[in-house]
């Protein structure tokens, strides 16, 4: 029963209301290139960790699938699945354990319409963000397409870190054609990597660690024009 009123507690709008703060809805590069940083370079653990372990552990009982329901309850579960689960269980096997679940969410959002209620970019970003997440050479093409519309559906301001993702996106196919799984797991999972997979580990360059860097032009002139 406690732990039913611990998970009870908390919302979709929670979930929403802390992973897209207020100076996510910037234009501004440099608060938009920080604010990435924060969601993708592990800037958001420890608030992660302290505040919502409780409603991972939900998730993972199934106690949350209601959330499904609707398209923005539906992102709120794919985030704690997907993005919550790298956070709290970070350095262990469990940080993948939620990726089919997280993955059969999106597809049943882009199956059912929910995709078309977000609201693009980042709500529909974080929404195809498990398709590259996954081993699957389908899912991954589904996550190139879905960050092509992006790019299209963004604005101006935007569209630079929009094409940053979709080239992301773009290697993490590459890497899954070359070796059929993300090799970066390899030692977490137990997995004997090949000799190519040791080649490639060795070199360090890998998709969801590069830079973010603006473009030159956004640089010298930080400020969108009004």
């Amino acid at each position: 029963m406690i732990l039913f009123q611990m998970s009870d507690n908390h919302r979709p709008e929670d979930i929403l209301n802390f992973w897209y703060p207020p100076q996510s809805r910037s234009t501004d590069p440099a608060i938009v290139a920080r604010q990435v940083e924060w969601w993708f370079r592990g800037g958001s653990d420890s608030d992660i960790i302290g505040r919502f372990e409780p409603v991972l552990a939900a998730a993972e009982r199934g106690d949350l699938d209601h959330w499904s329901r609707s398209a923005r309850s539906r992102l709120a579960l794919v985030i704690v699945l997907d993005q919550f689960s790298r956070s709290i269980h970070r350095g262990s096997a469990r940080a993948y354990a939620n990726d089919p679940k997280a993955v059969s969410l999106t597809l049943g959002g882009l199956e059912n319409g929910h995709v078309t209620a977000l609201q693009p970019p980042w709500e529909m970003l974080f929404f195809g963000v498990p398709l590259g997440h996954s081993e699957d050479i389908g899912h991954q093409d589904l996550s190139v397409q879905l960050m092509d519309r992006l790019v299209e559906m963004s604005s101006p301001e935007l569209r630079w870190i929009m094409e940053y993702s979709a080239e992301t996106a773009r290697e993490h196919r590459d890497v899954i054609r070359l070796f059929g799984r993300h090799p970066h797991r390899n030692e977490l999972l137990g997995r004997q990597s090949t000799t190519d997979e040791l080649a490639y580990l060795a070199k360090g360059e890998f998709a969801h660690t590069r830079p973010i860097r603006r473009p030159q032009h956004l640089r010298d002139n930080p400020k969108p024009k009004e």
